[in-house]
């Protein structure tokens, strides 16, 4: 739970990567969640390389204000 903390962020949700839509300058990129449900987020292009991020993956997303977080580790 301390690892939430580096991020600024208290609320996680464990999710799978469901698409990548890659753009010039931002990307979108869906997750499945637990529930029924999705949750999307919208993250620059560089970041997304940076994260490794491919379809499948599992990761946890961390929910900060008005944004959604993907953190892989």
């Amino acid at each position: 739970m301390e690892d939430r903390m580096r991020y600024g962020a208290r609320n996680a949700i464990n999710a799978t990567v469901k698409s990548i839509k890659t753009g010039d300058i931002v990307s979108l990129v869906k997750f499945d969640v637990t529930a029924p449900a999705e949750i999307a987020s919208v993250l620059t292009t560089e970041s997304l390389k940076a994260l490794g991020l491919n379809e499948g993956d599992r990761i946890q997303l961390v929910i900060k204000a008005i944004h959604v977080l993907p953190v892989k580790e």
